[in-house]
C-alpha cells in the first residue's frame, strides 16, 4: 500500500492507526551534501519537496525485497542533519500487506504496479491551512530545520498544495480523507481490495 499526500497531511498517523507494518519512505532522502539535490527556484534553499531530493531506486528496491522475502535493509535518516546516520533491518513478518508512506510515494506507483507488488495507492488530503498548521507544529517540535526555513517552506507548500495533490493523483494515487484511507487499508489487509491504478497515467 503506497500512501502519499502533502507534507503534514497525516500519513504517518494513518499508517500507525492502520496497524500494519510501515516502511518510511522519507528515510530514502538524499544526503545534504549530494550534488544532485535540487534548489528552490530563485533561492539557495534545498528543495526537499522535489522528487529529485529522494532516492526512488532504493525505495523500490526495499519494497520489492519486502514483498519477496519480508525483510530488507533500510537507511536511518536524520532530517535535522540532512544525513543518513546508519541502517536498520525491517522485518514485516508474514503480513500480506504493508504500508510504504512518504511524500514521494506517488512517484513510484507505476513502477510498483508494473512489478506486481502494488495493492493500492492513496493520497491523503486535509486542506491547505490544516496541513500548514500540522506540518509547522510537527517540524518545529522535532527541530527538523531552522524556523525561517520552515516558514518559507510552509508558505510555499500551502500555496502549492492543490497542485501537489493534482500531481500525485495524476501519477495513480486516489485522493481520500483519513477515514476513507483507513477503510481502504483495512480492506487491502483483509484481501478485499485489488489495485485500481490507472496504468495509462503519465509517469
Amino acid at each position: 500500500m503506497l500512501l502519499c499526500g502533502p507534507s503534514g497531511s497525516g500519513k504517518s498517523l494513518v499508517a500507525a492507526l492502520a496497524g500494519l507494518p510501515v516502511l518510511r519512505l522519507d528515510d530514502f532522502y538524499k544526503e545534504g551534501d549530494d550534488p544532485t539535490l535540487p534548489l528552490v527556484e530563485g533561492s539557495s534553499d534545498i528543495d526537499w519537496d522535489h522528487p529529485e531530493s529522494w532516492d526512488a531506486d532504493e525505495a523500490v528496491r526495499a519494497i520489492t525485497e519486502l514483498c519477496a522475502g519480508s525483510r530488507t535493509t533500510v537507511p536511518v535518516y536524520d532530517i535535522s542533519l540532512s544525513a543518513r546516520t546508519g541502517e536498520a533491518t525491517l522485518d514485516i513478518g508474514r503480513t500480506p500487506v504493508f504500508v510504504a508512506e512518504g511524500i514521494f510515494a506517488a512517484e513510484i506507483v507505476r513502477r510498483c504496479h508494473e512489478l506486481g507488488v502494488l495493492a493500492d495507492a492513496l493520497c491523503l488530503t486535509r486542506g491547505p491551512f490544516t496541513t500548514f498548521r500540522r506540518r509547522f507544529a510537527r517540524d518545529l517540535k522535532e527541530g527538523r530545520k531552522s524556523v525561517p526555513f520552515l516558514l518559507r517552506r510552509g508558505w510555499r507548500l500551502m500555496r502549492a498544495e492543490r497542485s501537489i495533490i493534482a500531481r500525485q493523483t495524476s501519477l495513480g494515487a486516489s485522493a481520500c480523507d483519513r477515514d476513507e484511507a483507513l477503510s481502504r487499508l483495512a480492506a487491502a489487509a483483509a484481501g478485499r481490495r485489488v489495485s485500481t491504478v490507472d496504468t495509462a497515467a503519465t509517469p
